[in-house]
């Protein structure tokens, strides 16, 4: 396919009442906050979006306070693409002209293991202070960080990581896979003794209306949008044509394929057979109620969701 045809479809607007309040919340908490750390997604499990994953009103929030941008996740990012998005993101940061001053491209083993990447965040900060003028602040000697972006990219990862890197201490901010986990504004979390460092963790925040439906449906393959507002169906089909596009094959290997495919049923019967994914359906016949298991392609697409999200069908960036 050349193009992928929508059907009139209009994505839902997922901007429930906690993100309204959190953006408020935000806007109060700016007064408070030295730097920015605007949290977005290379690739799944977050995200594939370096472009689509970032909330312009929250840019409008910014200000002239500096600003870092995390690209997270890079390690399930198209490596060729990678300079590109990260090149995009800093240029795309901000409001009224102003830049970020840092760009940096983490991926969860460096969450995980406090690579060198992960040291840089807390000194780099620091500086980046230091340097910019603290608004109301100037008698404070810690510093105040707020950390933002859309739903599910990793900020309450982000802040725990550090803890546990500069404090040795455990989660203090809860997290998970599905969008909405944080749904407020929460108190200041204490990431660094030596500076003086609090992070502020904020809920994902989308635009309370999308700008087209392509946009919408890369933001719930990465999890930002809860998959039953969009449909597991299409965005199973969307993801089919996007892997056909960049020449991403790995599927056909993965499932069994004599090839690739343009329509997405063989792919989600394939898939349905090889995970055993079936239902019992009640079919009405005349001489009774007769049970007939079929394949469950609901649970298929799916399946199809969560391999791509694991990195399972290889590096993709859907920008």
């Amino acid at each position: 396919r050349q193009r992928f045809d929508f059907g009139g479809r209009d994505v839902a607007s997922w901007f429930p009442g906690h993100m309204a309040k959190g953006l408020r919340q935000m806007r109060a908490s700016l007064r408070r906050a030295d730097c920015l750390i605007e949290c977005t997604i290379i690739l799944l499990s977050s995200a594939h979006i370096p472009l689509s994953g970032r909330n312009p009103m929250l840019r409008e929030v910014l200000g002239i306070r500096p600003h870092v941008l995390v690209l997270n996740k890079r390690d399930l990012a198209d490596p060729q693409r990678k300079p590109v998005s990260a090149r995009a993101g800093l240029a795309g940061c901000g409001s009224a002209g102003h830049r970020c001053q840092l760009c940096l491209c983490l991926c969860k083993q460096q969450l995980r293991s406090f690579s060198h990447v992960s040291l840089q965040i807390v000194p780099l900060v620091a500086k980046l202070v230091d340097d910019s003028p603290r608004y109301h602040r100037a008698e404070s000697t810690e510093y105040s960080i707020l950390v933002i972006g859309v739903p599910n990219v990793g900020k309450s990862s982000l802040i725990n990581s550090l803890r546990r890197l500069h404090l040795k201490k455990g989660k203090a901010t809860a997290v998970g896979g599905e969008p909405g986990v944080t749904k407020a504004v929460l108190t200041r979390i204490q990431v660094c003794e030596k500076p003086l460092m609090y992070l502020v963790d904020t809920p994902g925040v989308l635009p309370p209306k999308l700008e087209d439906v392509e946009t919408g449906v890369k933001l719930a393959l990465c999890g930002a949008i809860r998959d039953h507002l969009v449909g597991e169906d299409i965005m199973a089909d969307y993801l089919l044509y996007t892997l056909n596009k960049q020449q991403q094959f790995g599927y056909v290997q993965r499932y069994g394929l004599a090839e690739a495919c343009d329509a997405i049923e063989p792919v989600l019967r394939r898939v349905a057979l090889a995970r055993g994914r079936t239902q019992k359906v009640k079919v009405l016949t005349g001489t009774g109620n007769v049970n007939v298991t079929t394949l469950d392609y609901s649970a298929a697409a799916y399946e199809f969701l969560r391999d791509f999200r694991a990195g399972c069908l290889g590096r993709v960036t859907l920008d």
